[in-house]
């Protein structure tokens, strides 16, 4: 026990000793905030620009068609109803479809061309919202169900790769194909299709 005590004082020392040496703590990180809107492309996947800018892209070209126009004059100036459905991820890459959906929705929203109603999974929670409040809700503010309003058009799409490489580059070839489609008679009414390629290099000390 002596010996222990005796001992204690110098493992205490040593130990601030070492913390105190430089380059014996293990240093964080290096962060800084950027812009959300800004492009940063690290290592030449697909990323949230990309998202951004194809899905505005695509949306513009699909409000700019003549099914819009038909579709305005065929039902006397109504504007149509689209939802957005499944977008495949076909890449050799994981990528979030979330929110490449949710910025072609902001997109479609805010371009004020046609009306957007909830995908499926939003449509179950509202559902179920109105089952409770059938049960819990005064009568002057129940909301009834059948008065849901009936898409008149689908999106949907894929997202494909292509990677070529070769010693110390690489590119990355993206290809978003996007279908828009009448609901009443499965109709492809507009074909959009963005395409990005990125090369990648990367020196012979990279890992």
């Amino acid at each position: 026990m002596k010996k222990m005590s005796q001992l204690l004082p110098l493992v205490m020392l040593s130990s601030a000793i070492i913390l105190s040496t430089p380059g014996c703590l293990k240093k964080g990180p290096a962060v800084s905030r950027v812009s959300a809107e800004s492009t940063t492309d690290l290592s030449g996947a697909w990323n949230d620009t990309d998202s951004r800018l194809v899905a505005t892209e695509m949306i513009q070209d699909v409000i700019s068609r003549p099914w819009l126009r038909r579709f305005s004059r065929d039902n006397k100036g109504k504007v149509p109803t689209v939802i957005i459905g499944r977008v495949r991820n076909l890449s050799h890459e994981h990528i979030n479809t979330r929110t490449f959906i949710s910025d072609m929705e902001k997109a479609l929203i805010n371009s004020g061309e046609v009306d957007f109603v909830a995908s499926g999974a939003e449509r179950r929670d509202i559902r179920q919202e109105r089952r409770d409040m059938d049960v819990n809700a005064s009568d002057s503010t129940r909301k009834e169900a059948g008065q849901e309003i009936a898409a008149d058009f689908m999106l949907q799409g894929t997202i494909n790769t292509i990677i070529d490489a070769v010693a110390g580059q690489h590119v990355r070839y993206y290809q978003v194909d996007l279908t828009l489609i009448d609901m009443a008679n499965n109709r492809k009414v507009w074909l959009g299709q963005k395409k990005i390629k990125k090369a990648v290099a990367r020196d012979s000390f990279s890992l």
